[in-house]
Order: C-alpha cells, then structure tokens, then sequence
C-alpha cells in the first residue's frame, strides 16, 4: 500500500485533488492512482488529479493534470486557480502567479482571499478556430449538429443552443468520442442570453459532466465572440455560478474562485 498525500480544492465546483509531484507515486503507477484516487465511490472523489512543482529559482511553479478516468489533459482553467490557491497556502507564491501547464506558462493574479477561499485573474490567452471551424457541420446519430471547434490551450467543441431541455450529456459523451476528433474533445452547450452573457453546460474529455468548466467556458466565450452574438465583458452562467471574462488584443482574461476544502491521505492498493 502507498500512501498518496492530497489536498482537495474546488474551481466553481469542478473539483481536484493536489499531490505535489515529489510525493506522487513513481510514473509507471500513475495512471492507476489518478483513476483510485478521484473514484467516486471508493476515492477521495475529484474530476482530476494535479500534480504540482514548486517554483525553484527562474523557473516557475508546474502542473500536471491526470483525469479521473487516467488521461492526461493539457490544462484546466479551473484547476489551475485550484493550483495557485495550493501554491499560495503553501506560501510560495505572492499576489502575481505564474504556472507552467501541458498548454504553455500561465500568468495569474490573486485578486482577494478570505481563510482558504480565493479570487483569481487568470489570462487564458487566444483561442484558435481553424478555417471552416467556425460553423461546422457535425453528423451525430440524431443528425446534423452545427459546431465551433476551437483550441483554447485543449480541443473544445461548442455547440449553441436554445434551451437545454434535451438529453444533451449523452450528445456530449458521443462528442467526446466523435471521429472528428481523434484525440476526444471537451464539449460545451451554449445558449445566448444576452449580448454580455451566456448559459452553458459542460461535458469534458475524460471527466464527463461536470458543473462548471474554465476552459469550456473561455471556449464558449470565444466561439460566441466569433459568431457576433457577444462582445466583452461576458458572465457564463453555469451550474455553480459564474465566471467573468474580458477580451483585449491577447486574447480573453477570466476571473472565478478557487476554494481548498479538504487534505489527508489516500491509500493506493498498487
């Protein structure tokens, strides 16, 4: 038995369990133990599992992001507010965050804390929708879809909506796994309120459903802006509350909480 030390944070209640990486099992064990350790039923319960470096010297805090179901994911919006609240109970960081992911370095900014809670700047950067992406014609066994695909440090595929009466986590999951993306693909459903908001749900790779979604959410948010439906500042509503952005030439900057809740030990049956 290996004894895994976490600590569980929740973005907007898409929540992670943080490992710095010195106290993570060896490689080869990895997978196993992100998929054990965010079980449910039999875990510490978690959409993802994090793990951290220290920043040492020049070089800047890092993290790793496993999914519940053992893959890999180049970043979280969300969980990397949750790892810039891990970072600064640790004291190791000040008011200005930077955080290397699997989707570059990130810049963050502690806007306010209260105990363990905390407010984020985060800049998410610009997303990128290739030619013919922008209103694209996605056959699922239903019919016909129109999409945005888009890349906003991961794949995203946003799909817009009128309401959300309809079963559309089973559409997600078949998304997710659509030959159109070979890699799998975080799916948003979108429904414009007004011109500076937007109600969304999620479906993540590797996650499934989850309440809210940071990267989801700056996807929605740039797919929107593509189409002329919004302009900054923009609220996404979702399921836990909401997130602010706000768009400039380098692309958008998101602000939501980060809160830890929990810390112990998981027993890893290797």
């Amino acid at each position: 038995m290996i004894k895994i030390p976490f600590t569980k944070a929740h973005g907007a209640r898409n929540d992670f369990l943080l490992t710095w990486d010195h106290e993570a099992p060896e490689e080869s064990l990895r997978t196993r133990a992100a998929i054990a350790i965010c079980d449910r039923n039999t875990g510490a319960a978690a959409d993802g599992w994090l793990l951290v470096k220290p920043p040492v010297g020049e070089r800047p805090a890092g993290i790793r992001l496993i999914n519940s179901d053992g893959s890999e994911a180049e970043i979280s919006g969300n969980g990397t507010r949750c790892a810039a609240a891990f970072l600064c109970d640790a004291g190791l960081v000040g008011d200005e965050i930077v955080i290397e992911t699997g989707a570059g370095v990130k810049h963050l900014r502690r806007l306010q804390q209260d105990g363990l809670s905390y407010q984020f700047e985060m800049k998410m950067g610009e997303p990128r929708i290739e030619d013919g992406h922008l209103r694209f014609a996605l056959a699922c066994r239903d019919g016909v879809h129109e999409c945005t695909i888009l890349w906003v440090g991961n794949p995203q595929c946003a799909l817009f909506v009128d309401d959300f009466e309809f079963d559309w986590k089973a559409l997600g999951a078949e998304i997710e796994w659509h030959p159109q993306f070979p890699k799998r693909t975080n799916v948003s459903f979108v429904k414009v309120v007004d011109r500076h908001t937007l109600d969304v749900r999620f479906f993540e790779r590797g996650a499934g459903f989850t309440m809210s979604s940071g990267t989801g959410s700056t996807g929605a948010v740039a797919a929107a802006a593509a189409r002329g439906l919004v302009e900054s500042p923009v609220t996404v509503q979702t399921l836990a509350g909401p997130l602010e952005f706000r768009g400039d030439g380098a692309g958008w900057t998101m602000v939501g909480p980060a809160e830890i809740v929990a810390g112990g030990e998981f027993y890893f049956r290797a």
